[in-house]
């Protein structure tokens, strides 16, 4: 009798046919509705994962051995990537909220809040309330967070036995929640344009680029003994810093990985620098560094025409924090020209007053409706657009250069939205990122896998209780609320 071989099976590009990889014994197999890649929907998504979290195997087709599959009801859509996080001031979210008639508040008395707030945790706090925050970070949405921490000293301002101390905390915080992290020690130096820093930001201070550099040093080697965690490195801002420190620091840091500077936040610091060295600051960024696809510049809210178009040239990422921004009237970034001049950018949290990266979103593209009177901000799909330049732009602010959303290779990290929720159950393919971003509360999301291990399911995180219960316990003892 002859034998008749079997018909090709439909694969993405990326997926190696069976005879080109070893049986799946040990890997993990996944059935979701749809998965989203950068050209669109894969459906229905089967996907294979091995003991470390990488794909195996991604294709609309099962693999030929027979094997058990978990069936997930839901959209897949790649993690998303949280650039801007302070994780202590999660602890003031909604304190500061109060605004006593005839008062003026804004950026600069906020901040003092934060400099209370700053003063008052200590390593154990700090690691709990970071551990609640990123494990919240899974429960919406994100599976990766770069950390732009500056609470290096203990609360008299004097170095930790161990100078990465509590940036080694963060790492624990994001081991427990299950998150990745980009720790990102900063260089945080001075209270103003050319003044000494202040006593309430003693915890923040290093003197010299050299001192900085040794807080970096001591951070790359704690990286080292935990598999998901990266490093970056920073400057906080112009303001932060001496200029020709910053210089120092950015020529002579480590070439390989991401570099992060807040720029251009407040209407103030464009005065102050204008003052001071009579640039303004992104003109003096531009002027002075190599602004490159390096360049991660948190906020950039008040640039004018010809620093947006060099900005947009440079290849640099602008990391937008909406809610933050909103939160503390910082402005409105100038999104609208910056994309059709062809920059990139991303989001971040900051602050963490709103969390959720469809919020995050929508903010975005309704302030330039709203200054703009007109709804097309971005031509084309709007949430493709939005979320294929989210992911790409994010993992690059993270030190991560990878090829498509999901590709064989590649770890698994998901967030999943259920497939049998209203309006999105009965939306077409066409319609459903759409309906995913501009309709959707994190109500909608069943999980969140990360290196394809459910993190968070139904809404609950697999160490959601012991993380409240030490959080709540850091919160009481702080007795900020």
């Amino acid at each position: 009798m002859e034998e008749h071989s079997p018909s090709p099976r439909p694969r993405s590009s990326d997926t190696p046919l069976p005879g080109e990889r070893s049986k799946s014994e040990g890997i993990k197999y996944f059935r979701f509705d749809s998965i989203l890649q950068k050209e669109g929907w894969l459906s229905p998504a089967y996907v294979g994962v091995d003991k470390n979290g990488l794909i195996t195997w991604l294709s609309n087709q099962p693999p030929a051995e027979v094997i058990a599959v978990e069936s997930v009801l839901g959209f897949a859509l790649p993690g998303f990537q949280n650039a801007h996080s302070h994780a202590f001031q999660y602890a003031m979210a909604g304190l500061a909220e109060n605004h006593p008639a005839g008062t003026s508040d804004d950026f600069w008395t906020w901040r003092e809040a934060m400099y209370q707030c700053a003063l008052s945790v200590d390593p154990d706090q700090i690691e709990a309330i970071a551990t609640m925050l990123y494990a919240e970070m899974v429960r919406v949405g994100y599976t990766h967070v770069a950390e732009f921490h500056y609470l290096h000293h203990d609360k008299d301002g004097k170095h930790y036995n161990n100078l990465a101390e509590i940036g080694e905390r963060m790492i624990a915080a994001a081991v427990r929640a299950g998150i990745k992290i980009t720790l990102i020690p900063v260089f945080y130096q001075k209270g103003g344009f050319g003044l000494d820093p202040q006593p309430r930001q003693r915890r923040f201070i290093s003197k010299t680029s050299d001192e900085y550099f040794k807080l970096l040093e001591a951070s790359k080697e704690i990286i080292r003994n935990y598999a998901n965690a990266s490093l970056g490195f920073s400057v906080h801002s112009l303001r932060a810093v001496d200029l020709n420190d910053i210089k120092t620091t950015f020529n002579q840091g480590p070439k390989e990985l991401p570099f992060h500077l807040h720029v251009a936040e407040q209407k103030k610091e464009i005065t102050d620098c204008l003052a001071y060295c009579n640039k303004r600051p992104m003109q003096w960024v531009l002027d002075n560094l190599e602004v490159n696809n390096r360049f991660n510049l948190v906020h950039s809210t008040h640039l004018d025409d010809e620093e947006i178009k060099a900005l947009a040239q440079s290849g640099a990422n602008v990391v937008l924090c909406p809610s933050t921004e909103g939160n503390l009237g910082d402005g409105i970034f100038r999104m609208r020209e910056y994309v059709k001049l062809g920059g990139r950018w991303c989001i971040g949290t900051d602050s963490h007053i709103g969390l959720n990266p469809m919020e995050e979103f929508r903010m975005i593209d309704y302030r330039q409706r709203l200054v703009s009177n007109q709804r097309n901000t971005f031509e084309g799909d709007a949430a493709a657009y939005m979320v294929n330049e989210e992911i790409e732009s994010g993992r690059k602010a993270m030190g991560v250069n990878l090829k498509n959303h999901f590709a064989v290779g590649q770890p698994l990290d998901a967030v999943i939205y259920n497939s049998q929720s209203h309006l999105v159950a009965d939306t077409s393919e066409k319609n459903r990122l759409a309906t995913l971003v501009f309709t959707s509360d994190s109500s909608r999301i069943s999980g969140t896998l990360v290196n394809g291990r459910w993190v968070v399911k139904n809404q609950h995180h697999a160490n959601g209780h012991a993380i409240k219960v030490a959080f709540s316990k850091a919160i009481r003892e702080l007795k900020n609320r």
